[in-house]
């Protein structure tokens, strides 16, 4: 999903709503695809994973940001998935434990999702979902090799790190606790790290932060003026 999400964020000018996603990948073709069904196909995971409406905050903040930096976008596109695929989201305590160098275990991951969807789903489902989750963190750096999947550490920009905290506040956390978080994890990051790499968020001007007596304070406005919530 990252190199069709890439073709169509590199288009310009960006659609202003998703119907004309729709056209793009249905009509237009701007994929590639052969037939319509699999445009159809696209259509429907790319939006299940990164909404592709720019009404949706998640959506066009992620949209605004990978225009920033290239090398960020995999991570853009990590954080995004798993924010809107609760699969997705239910393996990354499996991967994001690993030390780096160490073999990721089908099975575990494997079990994780059962642990979390019981009986719901086929085997043959349960082997499709297993490999898509495999490709995004693949995708996303977490993990390298074609057949034996071992762990490598990812690198953590300003710009995914802002991306990371405001899910983080998003989804309930504090500012302080956000650094914490799951979110700010799947980059690979401790706290004080993260801390770093928000001051440099800082000074690109992507949010603001203070910091008194350990407790920190941050505002999102900058990520995006429009339809803003905090």
């Amino acid at each position: 999903m990252l190199a069709e999400l890439s073709a169509l964020l590199s288009v310009e000018p960006q659609p202003s709503d998703r119907a004309e996603y729709a056209e793009m990948i249905i009509q237009d073709n701007r994929l590639g695809k052969q037939t319509t069904a699999t445009r159809r196909l696209s259509y429907t995971r790319l939006g299940e994973l990164y909404a592709l409406d720019p009404m949706v905050p998640l959506f066009r903040i992620m949209r605004r940001l990978w225009r920033l930096d290239e090398t960020s976008q995999p991570l853009l596109a990590l954080l995004a998935g798993l924010a809107r695929d609760p699969l997705l989201l239910t393996t990354a305590p499996t991967v994001l434990q690993l030390r780096p160098g160490e073999d990721m275990q089908r099975g575990a991951v494997r079990s994780a999702l059962l642990n979390a969807v019981g009986d719901r789903l086929s085997a043959a489902v349960l082997d499709k979902v297993l490999r898509n989750t495999a490709s995004s963190w693949t995708q996303s750096g977490h993990l390298i090799g074609r057949t034996f999947k071992r762990r490598q550490q990812v690198t953590a920009t300003p710009i995914t790190v802002a991306f990371a905290l405001w899910i983080a506040c998003q989804a309930g956390f504090s500012d302080t606790e956000a650094f914490q978080s799951g979110w700010v994890s799947a980059l690979d990051l401790e706290q004080p790290n993260a801390l770093q790499l928000a001051g440099e968020a800082r000074r690109l001007r992507l949010l603001d932060m203070d910091i008194a007596e350990q407790v920190v304070t941050l505002n999102f406005a900058r990520l995006d003026g429009n339809l803003w919530e905090r």
